[in-house]
């Protein structure tokens, strides 16, 4: 489908954090091929980010955006940006009553607390141009919690309460926020995962698969387009059906 057609992102500055590979790699794909400038964003993949971006003719920015003062001068790297896209994020898996400190910390900073700091960057442009749409990427973990995924479901489950409440700050601003929550996805996160645990996840799953990053880059660019310009607040499940 060419930039031109249905949900073109023509014209259009966006960044997307942890781009470098996986769901992120394949938003900023997406969002390339729909005509928008894309600024890759990663903290790690420099080789693969640098790919990603010279795909689509766009940049490659390094920044750990678990830290304030490194997700805000992505941001201002990436200049007057008319999408943000939070998906960098991580898991460090473990039952509740064995789970170190740093686990919470790192899986808490760098998946809900980036999303913080990536925000407050772009708000008051947005809201200043009257203009705006911010994608969060959750995950069905958050919605329904998972086994020795505390940390992590903690996270993603703060993602869809910050980005309701940021909708609500930013609507009478044109500023729409919305969140995509992805089932299980075929990437580096789930190759990991042992056959027995990926077939019990397919047996609840009606559509019988794992995902694609790109099923999920699509929900990504349908609400960045002007087609979801009266969408805002809400959840978008891109699971298969598993969380009905």
């Amino acid at each position: 489908m060419s930039a031109a057609g249905f949900c073109s992102l023509e014209g259009k500055r966006a960044l997307v954090t942890g781009g470098s590979r996986g769901i992120g790699r394949a938003i900023a794909l997406e969002l390339g091929r729909a005509g928008a400038s894309v600024v890759v964003g990663y903290r790690g993949g420099e080789a693969e980010a640098e790919e990603v971006a010279a795909a689509i003719g766009g940049r490659a920015v390094r920044a750990d955006v678990s830290d304030p003062a490194s997700a805000a001068s992505l941001v201002e790297a990436a200049g007057d940006v008319d999408i943000l896209v939070n998906n960098a994020g991580l898991t460090r898996d473990g039952l509740l009553a064995r789970m170190p400190d740093d686990d919470w910390r790192t899986v808490i900073e760098t998946n809900l607390s980036s999303v913080f700091y990536t925000c407050r960057a772009v708000t008051r442009p947005m809201m200043k141009k009257r203009a705006g749409a911010i994608v969060n990427v959750s995950s069905i973990v958050g919605v329904h919690g998972n086994w020795g995924q505390t940390n992590y479901a903690a996270s993603k489950a703060g993602i869809i309460g910050f980005t309701k409440s940021l909708a609500r700050e930013l609507g009478s601003r044109n500023v729409r926020a919305n969140v995509v929550a992805p089932g299980y996805v075929q990437t580096q996160l789930t190759e990991v995962l042992p056959e027995a645990a990926t077939q019990a996840m397919l047996q609840q799953t009606p559509l019988g698969r794992l995902g694609d990053p790109g099923d999920v880059a699509g929900a990504v660019r349908f609400l960045c387009s002007d087609e979801a310009s009266f969408i805002t607040g809400e959840v978008l499940l891109v699971d298969g059906g598993l969380g009905m």
